[in-house]
């Protein structure tokens, strides 16, 4: 074809046409592999929890799974107690969150460090450690029973909302801070002109202006609540929810068309919820200026009396709750023998701290196909443009509305089938990283995506000016600039796959276990003690990448301002 014909086709046709250059080349290239690797291991294996939903327990096709669930009145139960507990935590963590980052953000209280690590203390540690933590405080073998007397129930409704409200609660609160930070300081000074109070400053600028941040944080902790395994599985006792019900039906009963079911019912809530929150999000911050002047918290010392009494009180008990834990891992026989020992790290099951060793090998794997992965399609959907970037952004921002237990539901039924090409992976760690990888792809993609935008064009048209070729703008502009943000996806995936429990709880075999399946599976067998013990192990794993992740990215950022100037 002509060049004069190429001219005249339509824009449409011209878009579609075989890249021409290099640079093409590479943008295209690094679009297709992150995007064919998320149809093989979210796309397909998603559409097979539809299709197995269809698939009735004796093999045919039908819609007896669907018509069952109004005539199976655990399922229906399983679903009000989820909506309850779910929408009881969500009340509880805003009534909670708000005057907290109200506190941190808007108030001279002390201890704001302090306070800040406390409520990183939950993201240490699978879901589960907060119920295996009440348990120790509040159960019948509990401190308060030995110490008071005063025997609880703590299993059913009130420990499981105890628990999810204080694996929540941080989420909820960083979010409604970053709503907070948001604001500009000329609104409040306008304001005390105006002869405005600081009630009436809070009720008609502060309120409405976070309103999206509060909606955001709201339907965060209703997604978390109502996909969480850990916390049900530990303290719901029977108080059945769908998390739960999921796991009954797939491993109590083998019926897996009715499980698809049950994860396709704990799919749409999920889905809505985080499309909501995706819209309040883009309201909250889509209208900051960046003109905008911070906001300095001013001393009251009343209001700032009660609000920091408030939240050092929940501080100090997310510390008990994780204290308790580290500390039974040191007794002898809990609660009858309290001697202190080492005897619990020397775990009595048949594969010893083998899980553990998994759990790291895992984890890595996750991170570093993560990072290539996501880095390769932040490039390629920045130098993007028209109906494909918005359709691959679209794929790669949907793993979040899908919860863990779907998701490897999902990759039992694909990845179990002889007739798949990737069979091969079933039973491996390699596929327990895909997975972890994958069920966190969106807040690494949105994270890699930020620090894309941060690369200055002017830097690589300088690079490409100066003769370099695609491989020299990358290395030589891109990478040095995106380095921090690569390591911080690196060390995120590395913790969540670290401490990830619903989204592996069906792909692990005798043979092969991750740490934090290992720690449900000793809780279950009476061994709290052990259990106790891999818990801690896992919180110092976690706390130490945490802690190199902060050197690391402070290491990089000066050494790029450096390099820039």
């Amino acid at each position: 074809m002509s060049a004069s014909q190429t001219a005249t086709l339509p824009a449409a046709t011209r878009r579609w046409q075989l890249p021409a250059t290099p640079e093409q080349w590479l943008v295209w290239v690094c679009v297709a592999i992150p995007t064919l690797a998320l149809i093989l291991f979210f796309g397909y294996p998603l559409l097979t929890i539809f299709w197995q939903s269809f698939v009735q327990f004796d093999g045919t096709l039908g819609l007896d799974n669907y018509a069952s669930i109004t005539s199976t009145p655990g399922l229906i139960t399983a679903g009000i107690n989820s909506l309850a507990i779910s929408v009881s935590t969500t009340v509880v963590c805003l009534a909670l969150g708000f005057p907290m980052a109200y506190a941190l953000e808007r108030c001279a209280i002390a201890g704001k460090p302090w306070v800040r690590l406390s409520l990183l203390l939950p993201l240490l540690a699978p879901s589960l450690v907060q119920g295996l933590g009440l348990l120790f405080l509040l159960g019948r073998n509990g401190l308060l029973y030995r110490w008071t007397g005063i025997e609880q129930n703590i299993y059913g409704y009130w420990g499981l909302l105890l628990s999810d409200v204080f694996y929540a609660l941080p989420q909820a609160i960083m979010i409604i801070q970053a709503a907070l930070r948001n604001a500009d300081a000329r609104y409040y000074d306008a304001a005390t002109v105006m002869g405005a109070t600081p009630a009436q400053q809070f009720f008609h600028i502060t309120l409405p202006n976070c309103k999206f941040g509060l909606l955001s944080a709201g339907f965060v902790v209703f997604t978390i609540t109502i996909t969480d395994f850990g916390n049900a599985a530990v303290i719901a006792g029977d108080y059945r929810v769908l998390a739960t019900e999921i796991f009954n039906q797939v491993s109590g009963q083998q019926n897996f068309g009715m499980g698809s079911v049950v994860g396709i019912i704990l799919l749409l809530p999920a889905l809505l919820s985080v499309y909501i929150e995706r819209v309040a999000s883009q309201k909250q911050f889509g209208g900051s200026s960046e003109n905008r002047i911070p906001l300095q918290p001013a001393p009251a010392p009343w209001r700032d009396t009660v609000l920091g009494l408030v939240t050092h009180l929940c501080c100090l008990a997310i510390w008990a709750i994780i204290a308790v834990v580290v500390f039974a891992s040191f007794v002898k026989l809990w609660p009858y023998n309290m001697t202190l020992t080492l005897a619990n790290f020397n775990v009595n099951i048949s594969t010893g701290y083998q899980p553990i060793w998994t759990t790291l090998y895992v984890s890595v794997a996750a991170a570093l196909i993560g990072i290539v992965l996501l880095f390769l399609l932040a490039y390629g959907v920045r130098n993007l443009s028209g109906r494909l970037a918005k359709a691959v952004y679209l794929l790669a921002v949907l793993p979040v509305g899908v919860p863990g237990l779907v998701m490897g539901l999902s990759y039992i039924f694909t990845f179990n089938d002889p007739a798949y090409p990737l069979h091969w992976l079933y039973g491996t760690a390699l596929l327990i990283a895909l997975c972890n990888f994958y069920h966190y792809h969106t807040q690494g993609f949105l994270t890699m995506t930020t620090g894309m935008r941060m690369v200055p064009q002017a830097l690589e048209e300088a690079a490409a000016c100066l003769g370099g070729r695609a491989r020299h703008i990358m290395g030589d502009a891109i990478l040095p600039v995106i380095a921090p943000t690569v390591l911080a996806v690196f060390f995120f995936l590395f913790m969540r796959s670290m401490v990830t429990l619903s989204a592996v709880i069906f792909l692990v075999t005798p043979e092969l276990n991750v740490a934090a399946v290992s720690v449900m599976h000793l809780n279950e067998s009476g061994f709290v003690s052990q259990a106790a013990a891999f818990s801690t192990i896992i919180i110092l794993v976690v706390s130490v990448a945490m802690l190199l992740m902060r050197a690391l990215v402070h290491y990089a950022r000066p050494n790029l301002t450096v390099g820039m100037n």
